[in-house]
């Protein structure tokens, strides 16, 4: 996959305008980026480990400053990724979350309000002792609300979900995202389904799974776990 070059200057307005643009569906980023708690990270290319510790340090420093009451988001951007599939982005996703686990694993605990098992309905992906819902987007994504203009991932509390729940008002955020995205594309995303109801690690790279797909994804021994 050959590398591209981005100046560094245009990664953040670029993704900034991805997501304040009506083709991007998600609300609740929307605000947290409104509201100044979305923090953008830059990294360089996705296929390859060399930021993975500084992006590991960036997540737990986000990690205090999560409140269940607000929306917030910790963006990553890889600008340096080159031109790849769905199936390469998602085999670069999993590399990267199974390699910042293995960075994590030594300095904080699994978040024990969501599972390290990826085929459990609670699963959700945990770093800093916080859960964190992963939505993958690149440029080459088929739902049009992830054609992000850089491979991104975006790290998005599970504090903030719960919160949702108990306020009655996750119904509606999720009616009005999913209304965004049939009137974007003429379907709503095939994958998208409920905490709880099946793992949410087939919706993180985007891509279209069957049943049959199983998540790469393996959580080892944490710290303090003998």
């Amino acid at each position: 996959m050959a590398k591209t070059t981005t100046s560094a200057q245009r990664v953040k307005p670029e993704t900034e305008a991805f997501i304040r643009a009506d083709r991007f569906v998600c609300v609740a980023a929307k605000a947290a980026l409104g509201q100044g708690h979305m923090t953008i990270i830059q990294a360089g290319d996705i296929a390859d480990d060399r930021s993975d510790r500084l992006i590991v340090k960036a997540i737990s420093d986000f990690c205090p400053t999560i409140r269940g009451d607000d929306f917030s988001s910790i963006l990553v951007v890889f600008p340096q990724s080159g031109y790849m599939s769905e199936m390469n982005f998602e085999t670069y996703l999993w590399a990267r979350l199974q390699a910042f686990h293995e960075i994590d694993r030594h300095l904080s605990v699994w978040d024990k309000s969501v599972s390290p098992d990826p085929g459990s309905a609670d699963f959700a992906m945990s770093l800093g002792g916080h859960g964190f819902f992963i939505v993958g987007m690149h440029p080459q994504a088929s739902r049009l609300a992830r054609r992000a203009p850089f491979a991104t991932l975006a790290f998005n509390p599970h504090a903030q979900f719960r919160q949702l729940r108990a306020s009655g008002a996750y119904g509606r955020l999720r009616r009005a995202m999913r209304h965004r995205d049939m009137d974007l594309q003429g379907t709503t995303n095939p994958m998208l389904s409920d905490h709880g109801i099946v793992s949410e690690a087939a919706q993180y790279s985007g891509r279209a799974v069957t049943n049959s797909w199983v998540c790469p994804f393996r959580a080892g021994r944490a710290k303090g776990h003998h």
